[in-house]
């Protein structure tokens, strides 16, 4: 992706997450991969939803500004997942209500209510709650990076994908299932032989 189609569709990413109410204010930040070594993701402090394409800082893999702006406090949780993924394109990191509300009263993810749960989660870990922008994050970050989908402990979550697209697919699934398990309440999973096979799929 040429970094003019990155900036773009980054910023288009960050209006649409604003939109749908999965980001708020300044709160989260979003990036792509451009190349081996060259990343864009938002910058710090700014609101999500009215971002332009210039706003979105250049990165190199050390996390080294290449363009004007600073980039989010969270960058270097970006960067571990890149490193340890190499076909992760997009993460994505917000601050759901649902998702918050989730792991502030202590439960855990529970993604086989639904086949689509199933099929665009999978297994979703919660990580403790460590200090936004710490090594300790980078470093809880890095231990669950197989996961397509996390929860930070009363942080919000992460989603990475392929493309733009899967990340931000993920993160909306990940909400709708959050808040479908606080309406329904204690609920059972799909059962395993049919977990096992939307798995397959």
């Amino acid at each position: 992706m040429n970094e003019l189609l990155g900036r773009r569709r980054l910023t288009d990413a960050c209006k649409m997450l604003y939109d749908r109410n999965l980001t708020v204010s300044a709160g989260g930040n979003m990036s792509v991969r451009l190349g081996d070594d060259l990343f864009l993701i938002t910058p710090s402090g700014r609101n999500k939803g009215l971002l332009c394409p210039e706003d979105a800082v250049l990165i190199n893999s050390k996390g080294k500004p290449l363009s004007d702006g600073k980039p989010s406090i969270e960058h270097k949780f970006h960067l571990a997942l890149y490193a340890a993924n190499p076909g992760t394109t997009s993460v994505i990191h917000c601050h759901p209500l649902h998702c918050i509300a989730l792991t502030v009263s202590g439960r855990k993810m529970q993604c086989g209510l639904t086949p689509e749960g199933v099929m665009l989660l999978g297994d979703v870990p919660t990580l403790g709650y460590f200090t936004p922008g710490s090594k300790e994050l980078v470093e809880a970050v890095r231990a669950h990076s197989s996961h397509g989908a996390m929860l930070l402990e009363r942080h919000g979550a992460i989603t990475q994908g392929r493309d733009l697209e899967e990340a931000f697919n993920r993160m909306e699934e990940l909400e709708f299932q959050a808040r479908l398990q606080l309406l329904v309440g204690d609920a059972e999973d799909l059962p395993e032989k049919e977990i096992a096979k939307l798995r397959k799929m």
